[in-house]
């Protein structure tokens, strides 16, 4: 099913009319011959897809580094979608590297060539968009960008001359902004139609967001959905969520913490308690699409924001046809991929007790790398501590069952125990009898039995280091 949808891409006003589930990588590959943009895996993992996408946010363009694999193209309505094509400046004679091409030409950071422009997308988003430009900032945006050939030695160089020719401002110009936008104009960095980007998008307003077809399917980021059925995706009636500003973005609200589902996960960076665990989720340009309500209403028995959010005591807000319902999210899951969805709902927001008050909270995961895995097993705990008693305690299990689990008997038990030895081996024994981990390409069931023991152990020694002893444990 096609419907007009009208973009930026680079300097020129799109207005095609394709199927709305097409990806945006074979819009630009096949129907625009933009082949700079590199198809790799098809599921996110490589970055040699990687686009930029834009969109207008109190009157500047946001921009996102995002893979083309996975983004629909109805997504794109009313935003800027910047490709390596696009960032070159206009040379009357022949094309001129910009400073992060020059740069990596100059470090041999460049080989066969293939992941080279998703490097460049990405670099140009960090100076675009990084709350501050340093070398360990530029690293991690480059996260999601694979090189097959040339090796990473030389692109961290390439990363460190970049940083040390940034033409500094005064501190106060340090954010992302439109002074730094002009900054990277004269660094020759952006070409000068990134400044007119505001205002054209301005003149393009979002259209509701929805397509016709035989099947309703709600498309927030997309990021699973669309490896696991893109043919199927061309001809549903799908509704994009991003557009619908009522759902994403993350508020307090009498002493809760309250998160749009359609927000994406890269903007819980600044969100306690999830800030220092992100980097353990997937790659930025996923984490800049993928959003909280998708993870939840993913099911994933091993889905690392879900695993927090039991952990945390979250009550999901669900819209349907009767109104307003509000649910815990320990109770939302009936077993392997069911929820407790009534007809027409669909999650509007998740809200969980602002932590404080001797509250303490701790993740881990274990995954066959440390970074851009899934898990093999993932935990999550919260304790309310008082005089070394533990007056409430939460603590989840993925991996371990059919669902993303709260792990119930375990924390009641807990509760009015001693933060010591003895209770963390009670509880140990406890969650043995709770899980019911199978053998797969993750582990076999033993293992992840195992697995879930370490790191209940590594929780207690992360909150009551002072009282949990080692080698009563092992």
């Amino acid at each position: 099913m096609e419907r007009d949808i009208r973009f930026l891409l680079n300097d020129s006003l799109e207005r095609v009319s394709l199927p709305p589930g097409q990806v945006v990588l074979d819009f630009l590959r096949r129907d625009r011959r933009l082949t700079g943009t590199r198809e790799g895996c098809r599921e996110g993992d490589c970055g040699a897809c990687l686009v930029l996408l834009g969109e207008l946010q109190d009157g500047r363009v946001r921009y996102r580094p995002v893979n083309s694999c996975l983004l629909p193209l109805g997504d794109l309505e009313g935003r800027h979608l910047a490709t390596i094509e696009g960032l070159n400046p206009p040379s009357p004679q022949a094309p001129t590297l910009n400073p992060i091409q020059r740069a990596l030409v100059e470090q041999g950071a460049i080989q066969c060539g293939f992941c080279t422009p998703g490097f460049v997308l990405a670099l140009t988003a960090f100076f675009l968009e990084a709350p501050r430009i340093e070398e360990a900032g530029a690293l991690d945006w480059l996260a999601g960008n694979i090189c097959r050939c040339t090796g990473y030695a030389s692109i961290r160089r390439a990363v460190g001359e970049l940083i040390a020719g940034y033409p500094a401002g005064k501190p106060e110009e340090e954010g992302p902004g439109a002074r730094r936008l002009e900054r990277l104009i004269a660094w020759g960095l952006l070409p000068e139609h990134f400044r007119q980007a505001p205002a054209r998008l301005a003149e393009l307003r979002r259209g509701p967001g929805r397509a016709g077809g035989t099947e309703r399917v709600l498309v927030a980021g997309g990021t699973d959905l669309f490896v696991q059925r893109p043919e199927a995706l061309l001809a549903a009636g799908l509704e994009f969520l991003s557009g619908r500003l009522s759902l994403a973005g993350v508020r307090g609200e009498g002493g809760r913490v309250v998160i749009g589902a359609a927000t994406p996960m890269e903007d819980l960076r600044g969100v306690e308690p999830f800030g220092e665990y992100l980097e353990l989720i997937a790659s930025s340009p996923i984490r800049n699409r993928a959003t909280v309500g998708g993870n939840i209403v993913n099911a994933s028995p091993i889905g690392d924001l879900t695993i927090m959010l039991l952990a945390l005591n979250a009550v999901l807000s669900l819209r349907g046809p009767q109104g307003l319902r509000e649910i815990a999210l320990e109770r939302f899951y009936r077993g392997y991929k069911q929820l407790d969805l009534q007809a027409g709902e669909a999650l509007e927001s998740v809200s969980f007790p602002a932590l404080g008050g001797g509250r303490r909270f701790s993740f881990e995961k274990v995954s066959r790398r440390k970074h851009l895995d899934i898990a093999s097993v993932n935990s999550a705990a919260c304790l309310s501590l008082q005089d070394g008693r533990v007056l409430e305690a939460r603590l989840s299990a993925g991996g371990v069952a059919p669902v993303p689990l709260y792990l119930r008997r375990t924390s009641e038990a807990m509760a009015g125990r001693e933060a010591e030895s003895g209770t963390v081996k009670h509880a140990m024994r406890l969650a043995q009898e709770e899980v019911s981990p199978i053998s797969d390409v993750r582990g076999s069931a033993e293992y992840k039995r195992l697995l879930l023991r370490q790191l209940l152990i590594a929780h207690f020694l992360r909150l009551a280091p002072e009282r949990v002893e080692v080698g009563k444990l092992l």
